[in-house]
């Protein structure tokens, strides 16, 4: 039988039955109508939610909307597959249809000096972890700058991750992507992880993606009224609390070929990691590749 779509159309290549390798009847699409029920109200943040099947990168559709003037702030772009999604230092992600969270957002934070606009990606760790531990029950950690982390078989795995953009001279683009129901069959390297494998008590991605955007919401809102300061809207110690860099051995490999080996001890106001070397040194790094080299 062909398989068809709620309003009888067939769908399209890589839906249940059409032979591709990851279809899945386990792994339902996302509704739409129910998202923007729960999520847009007066006076909220959110103010559009658009669902597509499939796109190369939610991140860089949205900017390109931004910069057309077809999108305000509060719209959401969420993909049900995503062909070239992107990480920090221009890695890839991918990942069967249907079988993560793949979005992004835009935020025009107009009551917050630039200069703290770092903050945004830190903040959007922050949110995604307590919208999962809320509805998941999956303790998900974080790795600085933009890691999410979960446990599975006791090895920290690493099961999504966060890329802020600007979106011309008065917005940011913040997209995140989390496996959620990825097997270990799937998995693209075996560092990954995914929420089902760590245990989640639940994967339906419908209050999943709620949860995180409603958690993203009440942080940003918190952040947004004290002018983006880190310690008065709790988000530098709640970053703190939640950050499983803090207290290890790190390798920061940094811009130049340069690196530094030490204690990662502190994140700063300027959401800098603070890496206490052997020679004594406490240096601030704002940019770079972070390797965990002993386990908290």
């Amino acid at each position: 039988m062909t398989p068809r779509d709620a309003a009888g159309n067939p769908g399209p290549p890589g839906q249940p039955g059409s032979g591709s390798r990851w279809s899945d009847l386990d792994r339902p699409p996302l509704n739409a109508v129910a998202l923007r029920r729960g999520l847009l109200r007066e006076g909220g943040l959110w103010t559009a939610v658009d669902v597509v099947p499939r796109t190369g990168s939610t991140n860089s559709d949205l900017v390109a909307l931004a910069a057309a003037g077809k999108a305000g702030e509060g719209t959401v772009l969420v993909a049900e597959e995503q062909t070239s999604g992107r990480g920090r230092l221009d890695r890839r992600w991918s990942a069967p249809p249907r079988s993560g969270l793949f979005f992004s957002a835009l935020l025009r934070p107009a009551e917050v000096p630039v200069a703290r606009w770092g903050w945004l990606p830190l903040l959007t760790g922050v949110a995604v972890a307590t919208g999962l531990s809320r509805a998941a029950g999956v303790d998900t950690a974080l790795k600085w700058p933009n890691d999410l982390l979960v446990t599975v078989g006791g090895q920290e795995r690493k099961a999504g991750g966060i890329l802020a953009e600007r979106a011309g001279p008065d917005g940011v683009v913040v997209g995140v992507g989390v496996n959620v129901t990825l097997r270990a069959g799937e998995l693209p390297v075996p560092q990954a992880g995914s929420l089902e494998l760590a245990g989640a008590v639940s994967t339906d991605r419908d209050p999943l993606l709620r949860a995180v955007l409603r958690s993203l919401e009440e942080w940003y809102g918190r952040w947004r009224r004290v002018g983006g300061d880190p310690s008065l809207s709790g988000l530098q110690e709640a970053y703190a609390a939640g950050c499983a860099t803090l207290g290890r051995t790190v390798r920061a490999e940094l811009p130049g070929e340069r690196s530094v080996v030490g204690e990662a001890v502190a994140v700063d106001g300027d959401g800098r990691l603070v890496i206490a070397t052997r020679e004594g040194v406490r240096e601030p790094v704002g940019a770079g590749d972070i390797v965990h080299l002993r386990p908290a």
